[in-house]
């Protein structure tokens, strides 16, 4: 394995480098689709914003202008690159009411898209911020996107596994290939280090799925047992990680050895069997694979997982401030939000803890 400055010297391009240049060429493919006055939004947003975010709001403006098209009897006659910025004068409240209504179920080509609350709230974040720029820059006079409510979210319970599930989880990833035969076998064995290793990090750690396949092996750090992570927003943090994650990993990266990667792929941690930087779909299916053998109920994904480790650590410290730092979120009231009916839990075991008079 190469030292740190050799690392440095050779790389030529970080997955998240990669990410960013892919985002950047999509916009501007969006942007030709687009009324031509909104580039300079868009342009405007660069400094302040990462390039999922841009590619996000982009995608989503185009959804508001092909609604304008579709149901509003005044642009009938109109193509997109008609509209210019005047347009957004013309709207009113109402208009982003219907809007949202439209956005519940609508055609997009030959696919039926629907939104559910966070879908509908974000699809107005990004219009709202879309017509701050213009009113804030006097191209417009009017803002109807603040007069209009945003979607109320109604918290779901959060799904996570139990500790015995965990245990169930990790213990049929190590012996499942015993029932497996042929192809199947072969294709088990071939990616059973890789497989608990991923998932045992996850479990682990609490990082998310793309902070994982973002992964290097030089971020991998066994002398402090911790991984370098470049959170949502592009800030890199170290998280650590314990006996069972350390043992996972250098078990895994034993057989990495072995591999020889296609070319541009040499600094991946984990590779799919195309012996190329794994993607997140895949390790989305990875675990949903696993998971169904040993819960029926519940429908586990990598999210799952995190909120499976966020749990756990919660439970052992009760420190809240830790869970939100560990997992990245930038509010610790996100944290609370998640973990809120933990604290009930446990406010409630005070109910018994105490006893006034001897039975």
């Amino acid at each position: 394995m190469n030292n740190q400055n050799d690392y440095n010297d050779n790389k030529k391009i970080t997955y998240h480098e990669q990410t960013d240049i892919s985002n950047i060429l999509k916009l501007r493919e969006v942007l030709k689709t687009l009324p031509p006055f909104c580039r300079d939004y868009f342009r405007s947003m660069d400094p302040v914003t990462t390039t999922n975010t841009r590619i996000s709001y982009a995608y989503d403006i185009r959804i508001f202008f092909q609604f304008l098209l579709d149901e509003n009897p005044a642009f009938k006659n109109y193509s997109l690159k008609d509209f210019t910025v005047d347009v957004l004068d013309q709207l009113k409240a109402v208009d982003i009411e219907e809007y949202l209504e439209y956005l519940k179920v609508y055609k997009n080509g030959d696919k039926t898209e629907t939104n559910g609350e966070r879908g509908m709230k974000r699809k107005l974040s990004a219009l709202r911020s879309f017509y701050a720029y213009y009113f804030k820059h006097e191209f417009i006079k009017t803002n109807p996107t603040v007069l209009v409510d945003v979607p109320k979210i109604h918290d779901k319970s959060i799904i996570r596994l139990d500790s015995d599930e965990v245990a169930l989880l990790l213990d049929h990833i190590e012996h499942c290939g015993d029932e497996l035969t042929g192809q199947k076998r072969a294709y088990y064995e071939k990616t059973k280090e890789r497989d608990l290793a991923i998932v045992t990090l996850l479990l682990g750690t609490g990082i998310r799925v793309s902070e994982c396949v973002g992964l290097d092996v030089e971020d991998i750090d066994f002398k402090n047992n911790g991984i370098k992570i470049t959170r949502k927003g592009g800030n890199e943090m170290v998280v650590y990680f314990g006996s069972e994650v350390e043992r996972a990993l250098r078990q895994y990266l034993t057989v990495r050895e072995g591999v020889t990667p296609v070319t541009g792929h040499e600094h991946a941690l984990f590779y799919s069997t195309q012996r190329k930087r794994i993607g997140i779909q895949a390790v989305e299916n990875l675990v949903k694979k696993y998971a169904r053998a040993i819960t029926t109920t519940k429908k586990i994904t990598p999210h799952k997982l995190r909120s499976t480790y966020g749990t756990a650590l919660y439970q052992e410290t009760g420190d809240i401030y830790l869970v939100a730092d560990v997992l990245g979120h930038r509010d610790v009231n996100t944290t609370k939000k998640h973990y809120a009916a933990m604290d009930d839990a446990r406010r409630r075991k005070a109910a018994s803890a105490v006893h006034l008079r001897e039975d």
